[in-house]
């Protein structure tokens, strides 16, 4: 891939998502305009990107930006957050919304889905009464192809050996062909939408606790700043933030406050 065309795959993916491809990335981005261009029947990424440069109308831009996108994710991943989740942060929120029996969960990076669902069956194993709350759950992604995926639910062998014990995988989810697929009327609970977080959120309810893991890291600072600032004025009162491990709102947005629970850490709203 020469340098030119390196340069401009970088800046329109930066202009359209606002992930920072920094030089020395050229092999990433190889790869995957290499597995994108088989799929569209192009013969070169040179021909790809001839073909990204001259025309906007042929729904390729699009693809390029999904198929940058990162989307690793497993279930239950790095488990401290959930064992956080279970043990500290719904418990005080249940406690806190019980007059209202209502809950808002938004999931800023869903990927194929893992997240969103664990937490649901964290939710009917540990907190059953609260399935009978108002409970909204957003799930949203800027790669249309891993929500189309997530809605559908289905996972494969491999997909369900990560992170998911085999209690839960013969509990929740149900064999089809060689592989699985989660429990309708859990899965229906999630809404799963397309958001780019650089853009506007609309239609976005207040939420409870908002799970922003392992996204932020893909941003420049002002970026960032920008991100946590649309978080800080939707949260809803007494809510929290999840971020990634190698995440945080210090010296980025000081109207955040961080909060440690065993080994997870987590953020609220400083109070006033």
């Amino acid at each position: 891939m020469n340098t030119a065309d390196f340069d401009y795959v970088r800046n329109f993916i930066r202009d359209q998502s606002a992930i920072v491809l920094e030089p020395g990335k050229e092999y990433l981005v190889e790869s995957r305009l290499q597995t994108l261009a088989r799929k569209e029947n192009l013969s070169s990424i040179d021909v790809l990107v001839s073909k990204l440069r001259s025309d906007s109308s042929n729904g390729l831009h699009r693809k390029v930006v999904d198929a940058m996108t990162t989307n690793e994710t497993s279930f239950f991943r790095d488990i401290h957050p959930f064992e956080a989740l279970r043990k500290f942060l719904l418990p005080e929120l249940a406690a806190r919304r019980a007059q209202q029996r209502q809950l808002n969960f938004w999931c800023g990076a869903a990927s194929t889905g893992q997240e969103p669902f664990s937490v649901l069956m964290l939710i009917a194993e540990h907190f059953p009464d609260l399935l009978a709350w108002d409970i909204k759950f957003i799930a949203t992604d800027l790669c249309g192809e891993a929500l189309a995926r997530a809605r559908c639910g289905r996972f494969n062998q491999l997909e369900v050996n990560r992170g998911l014990p085999a209690s839960l995988l013969v509990k929740y989810f149900v064999r089809q062909g060689a592989d699985w697929e989660f429990r309708e009327d859990l899965r229906q609970r999630v809404d799963f939408r397309e958001l780019n977080l650089i853009k506007d959120w609309l239609c976005l309810p207040s939420p409870d606790i908002v799970f922003l893991r392992n996204v932020l890291i893909y941003f420049d600072v002002e970026t960032k700043k920008s991100i946590l600032a649309k978080i800080r004025r939707l949260l809803r009162p007494g809510g929290y933030l999840l971020l990634g491990g190698a995440e945080t709102t210090f010296n980025v947005d000081d109207a955040f406050e961080r909060a440690v629970f065993e080994k997870s850490t987590f953020y609220r709203l400083k109070q006033a």
